[in-house]
């Protein structure tokens, strides 16, 4: 599920972890509190590139995410741009910023630039809702509901999911988590398949440690494939899940 929404003129593509560790013994709690450590001043940055099925390479979505004793911080930053026969078809250039405590969101701040126009849209959460705005108004979501942004697999656990392009939600079913293996930057890696059904249909694949190495939006424009082309501190992550 990307990015909020990707698109050529008449099209849209929409989709768009905590890694919880434990320790055995006092010694390996004391490895890792030095591993939560290192992990709350080193952000884990997921650089992925991402083509269409018809117009090839279209661009980057990069997701940034700080932990801390505080929660979660996911920074995403995208760029898109459809090209045909030299022609520039469409633009998309898009900020935005979750932050989350465990499992729950609470505030988003986004803003998209299409084609030189812009939307923004925030939320908050609010009791047991978490309250959208956006150009389009003021909607009610339930406090379970995910941005459409696969920075984990903590997606796996809701069933609402907001566009983060428009502020707009949609119900969706999440299923599979079978055993398949990817070819990422030339080399296979073990992950676990999972779709998730809305208004389009996504996959997203699941490594060892919840890092999304790779997510697909299959609709009526074509294929749009976020591939992992770079991670900046997987390696600490990985070793805080091994003192589970």
């Amino acid at each position: 599920m990307t990015e909020g929404a990707v698109g050529v003129p008449g099209k849209r593509w929409a989709w768009g972890a905590g890694i919880p560790w434990l320790a055995a013994t006092a010694a390996l709690m004391l490895g890792a509190v030095c591993v939560t450590a290192v992990i709350a001043a080193t952000p884990m940055q997921l650089t992925y590139r991402v083509t269409h099925s018809v117009f090839g390479n279209i661009g980057t979505y990069i997701n940034t995410i700080q932990s801390s004793a505080g929660g979660t911080t996911v920074q995403t930053r995208a760029h898109f741009e459809v090209k045909m026969l030299g022609v520039n078809l469409y633009r998309e250039d898009a900020q935005r910023t979750e932050r989350w405590q465990g499992n729950r969101l609470i505030s988003f701040n986004g803003v998209t630039s299409k084609d030189n126009q812009s939307m923004v849209v925030r939320g908050e959460a609010r009791g047991n809702n978490f309250i959208i705005s956006s150009p389009q108004g003021t909607v009610t979501a339930p406090a379970t509901v995910h941005p459409a942004n696969p920075w984990s697999s903590n997606f796996l656990s809701s069933n609402t999911m907001m566009r983060p392009d428009s502020g707009r939600i949609e119900r969706v079913r999440v299923s599979g988590g079978e055993v398949t293996v990817v070819t990422i930057d030339g080399r296979p890696v073990r992950t676990q398949k999972y779709e998730v059904s809305g208004d389009g249909s996504y996959a997203v694949w699941l490594d060892g440690h919840g890092v999304p190495v790779k997510f697909v939006v299959d609709d009526d424009s074509g294929k749009v494939t976020f591939t992992l082309a770079n991670c900046i501190s997987c390696d600490v992550y990985a070793a805080a899940n091994r003192q589970e």
